[in-house]
């Protein structure tokens, strides 16, 4: 089988939030930028980044019934992030997505700065690339 790497797949666009923002704020960017994750930036009081998803959402708020206005994005957020390298093929990728039960990966260059991100849902489009032997990516 042919491979490919996470950065031939992955999205470069990373939507940021601050850790002190409340989850509304942080709804509200999802909302207008189309976004099912957020990664939370660094800052004195969260040294590393840490990343909040539609999941963290529906499982940290409506299900536990907490008010998404006076909730900070700190207390729900997940970090420290698991990232993977742009140039990690997208089979090791999926395995580790697997293997973590996770479904948003953070790409970070070798200096540790999130450039991209890559979710389960691209893999929709990569499963489709693998029945054509990756001839045709006009989905990309």
């Amino acid at each position: 089988m042919h491979s490919t790497l996470v950065k031939d797949w992955m999205k470069d666009l990373v939507v940021f939030v601050k850790s002190d923002a409340t989850v509304t704020e942080g709804l509200s960017i999802m909302r207008h930028r189309y976004m099912d994750s957020l990664i939370v930036e660094k800052d004195a009081t969260n040294p590393e980044y840490g990343i909040v998803t539609a999941i963290d959402i529906s499982d940290k708020i409506v299900a536990q019934g907490r008010n998404p206005a006076t909730t900070k994005i700190s207390e729900i957020m997940v970090s420290p992030l698991i990232t993977v390298s742009p140039s990690m093929p997208i089979e090791e990728c999926a395995a580790l997505m697997h293997e973590r039960k996770i479904h948003h990966l953070p790409v970070a260059d070798d200096k540790g700065k999130v450039i991209g991100l890559i979710s389960a849902s691209d893999f929709l489009v990569v499963a489709e690339g693998m029945g054509t032997n990756f001839k045709e990516r006009s989905l990309h």
